[in-house]
């Protein structure tokens, strides 16, 4: 099962490059990134709300969305503000190297949430091998960058 995970997280992974390569050229047409990103969430949303009406997965209790910590509700600005600067960096850096320093960010924001479980992660202390670890893949982004 583990396999199918790691095989879907690549996949997902894959699925970056690409999408900011074709946000991208949706910029060309209309010569904003914001307006490129908002068709591109727009058509996201569409497909989300479609897939959501044909399983018929039910929506929970509106009443109870005031509960919720205000924090979780900023995912959406934070995948919006991804996919602007992808927009923005993919042509300008090429695929490899821009999605070489989005991991490599992901990776030390990630071994900080590990570390501490913030926003419900399981603690998984940042030991010197992760360290090096994510230090190697900087290492490696830098390699790509330059040759």
């Amino acid at each position: 099962m583990e396999f199918c995970y790691i095989l879907l997280a690549m996949i997902a992974g894959a699925c970056a490059p690409v999408q900011a390569g074709i946000n991208s050229q949706l910029r060309l047409w209309t010569d904003d990134p914001i307006v490129a990103a908002t068709i591109s969430f727009a058509v996201g949303t569409l497909g989300l709300l479609g897939y959501v009406f044909v399983l018929k997965i039910p929506w929970p209790p509106f009443s109870t969305a005031g509960s919720l910590p205000w924090w979780q509700w900023t995912g959406g600005f934070l995948g919006a503000f991804l996919v602007v600067i992808t927009i923005i960096l993919a042509p300008r850096m090429g695929a490899a190297t821009m999605i070489g320093f989005l991991i490599a960010g992901q990776m030390l924001v990630s071994l900080v949430l590990d570390h501490f479980g913030l926003i419900g992660y399981e603690i998984r202390p940042a030991s010197l091998v992760r360290i090096i670890g994510a230090a190697l893949l900087i290492v490696g982004v830098v390699l790509i960058r330059k040759f």
